[in-house]
């Protein structure tokens, strides 16, 4: 453990690409191979304007991340926050405690925030206007979105007491978490569920992206399922049933559209119908 914290604590931006670059590839093609609905779609003309919020996303991350050295620097040095403030544990405790408790401020309440918050949910609305869901959606944020989201992650940085290599290492796995959920892939569904007791699981999230309340306010969870299950925000639905998009925004060649994606959080705000 020692080793890979050492390793996120000073971890090259090339291999972070690596991480961003090689989750898309691993899970682009293992949606040709096992996928979960067979989209009649241009993979590429789809992707182009979630893999333009992905570049904006990096790109707003890349220029704020001297905040997020800066607040766990002054954490770990005023022996600040929450796993600070604990008695003395193990690495392993500290690393799992760390990423656990930065899951559910950087990703579980940003997203339920998101949802509660109309003018939020009119900036989130751009990620769930996708009308075919799959590894590409995961990044699928505007920039105004990218960032709250780092306010949400700077926030937890500064109550749990991470130390950079703890946020890195849970911006990796939170990465790859999302990517993997958001893939259009089928996996045996007693896997699915079984996974779904721990992590966020491919059938799980998705049933996020139902157009219609009261699914689309459910599973916020990124990578551990633990949030949704405590906070008593998990829901099911069958695979076969869910139907991307969102009911208020159905117009799929807009919501293709990036021009159209870059305006519309400043739509007005249309209430939603529920199932």
């Amino acid at each position: 453990m020692e080793t890979l914290i050492n390793y996120f604590e000073t971890i090259p931006s090339p291999h972070r690409a690596i991480i961003l670059i090689g989750g898309i590839t691993l899970f682009w093609l293992l949606e040709g191979i096992l996928p979960l609905v067979n989209f009649k779609y241009k993979k590429w003309t789809h992707a182009w304007p979630n893999l333009f919020f992905t570049a904006t996303t990096v790109i707003i991350n890349f220029a704020l991340a001297g905040l997020l050295l800066f607040t766990s620097d002054w954490v770990e040095a005023n022996n600040f926050g929450i796993i600070n403030w604990l008695p003395d544990m193990s690495l392993w405790l500290k690393v799992i405690l760390g990423v656990l408790l930065l899951d559910f401020f950087g990703a579980y309440l940003a997203h339920y925030v998101e949802h509660k918050v109309k003018p939020l949910w009119m900036i989130h609305l751009v990620h769930h206007s996708d009308h075919k869901v799959d590894t590409t959606t995961a990044n699928r944020h505007h920039p105004l979105e990218s960032m709250i989201r780092f306010a949400f992650t700077l926030l937890g940085v500064f109550i749990v007491g991470t130390p950079i290599a703890i946020v890195f290492l849970y911006q990796s796995l939170s990465l790859v978490a999302t990517q993997f959920s958001h893939a259009n892939i089928r996996l045996p569904k007693a896997i699915d569920k079984a996974l779904s007791y721990v992590i966020v699981s491919p059938d799980m999230h998705k049933v996020h992206h139902h157009y219609q309340l009261p699914f689309t306010d459910s599973n916020y969870g990124n990578i551990f399922s633990i949030w949704d299950r405590l906070f008593g925000t998990f829901m099911t639905l069958d695979r076969e049933k869910i139907i991307y998009g969102v009911d208020t925004f159905p117009n799929e060649t807009e919501n293709s559209s990036l021009e159209h994606l870059l305006k519309q959080p400043f739509h007005k705000y249309r209430k939603p119908t529920t199932e």
